[in-house]
């Protein structure tokens, strides 16, 4: 008895693994995960409420200083950072505590593009939903805008930097938050670091009267980077308040992304050195 041969009929090849097909896989896990849910709403939820609430806030006060119109619609990206931070850190966080990590990794064994898809992703979202937001804050802080006789003038480039700002600055810093967390691979630590750092630290060296810590301070991330938030009369009267350095916007903004460079980048480094 001879031993039968089977011949297996070939299988046409259905591409090699692309950096889209990353995107992609991070993108519906990303969906589809619980933290996005409610994160990315509570965000929106928190710029908008904080900007219509400051917008009638400021309309019943009797002095005649008031806010610029920019300022009150995206006064509430401040506390938008927080939630975007959660978001960004459990992004990552989340799959070395239930062990998806390794999978991820197994179906791509290079490592780097699930770290650069997963960035991506994030970035993406969060600017979408900033921009959402800063939109919907305007059209709730309208009617108290207008009582006060302020407006938003899109033809003004200062105005337009001020309004982009936001979702800039709320991208940048998830990525700032998502390069601590891939860094750490814990959450609890992660997020400590982040809002330490972002809330209570950077407060804590602008208010100490030491030479040091006035030079230092203008560099911290939050410090830096939100100064794209604020129109450049506002920077200039910030200025006139503050000793040490004095950022631009642009500059401000860039040193943010200088932060999140050297932390992503040294996350790429660890991400291929270490075990999953």
């Amino acid at each position: 008895m001879t031993a039968a041969t089977v011949t297996l009929p070939r299988v046409a090849p259905t591409g090699g693994l692309t950096f889209g097909r990353v995107l992609n896989a991070e993108w519906i896990k990303f969906r589809s995960v619980r933290a996005t849910l409610w994160t990315l709403p509570l965000t929106a939820a928190a710029m908008i409420g904080f900007a219509v609430l400051q917008a009638w806030g400021t309309s019943t006060l009797e002095t005649s200083e008031v806010s610029t119109a920019s300022a009150i619609v995206t006064g509430g990206t401040m506390f938008g950072q927080v939630v975007v931070s959660v978001l960004a850190v459990l992004t990552i966080t989340g799959e070395y505590s239930t062990g998806q990590i390794r999978s991820s990794l197994a179906a791509v064994p290079r490592r780097l593009p699930v770290l650069w898809a997963k960035a991506l992703v994030l970035a993406a979202s969060v600017a979408v939903v900033g921009a959402i937001s800063v939109a919907l804050s305007w059209l709730g802080a309208l009617p108290f805008l207008d009582k006060m006789g302020l407006s938003i003038d899109l033809s003004n480039g200062d105005t337009v930097r001020a309004l982009a700002g936001a979702p800039l600055y709320l991208a940048a810093t998830a990525l700032f938050a998502f390069a601590v967390g891939a860094l750490l691979r814990h959450s609890a630590g992660a997020l400590a670091l982040v809002l330490g750092l972002l809330l209570v630290l950077e407060n804590l060296f602008a208010a100490l009267p030491f030479t040091f810590f006035e030079k230092v301070s203008p560099f911290l991330p939050s410090t830096a980077g939100s100064r794209i938030l604020s129109e450049d009369t506002a920077i200039d009267s910030m200025n006139m308040v503050t000793d040490g350095v004095h950022l631009t916007a642009w500059q401000g903004y860039g040193v943010l992304l200088a932060w999140v460079a050297v932390l992503l980048t040294a996350a790429a480094v660890l991400l291929r050195r270490r075990d999953a």
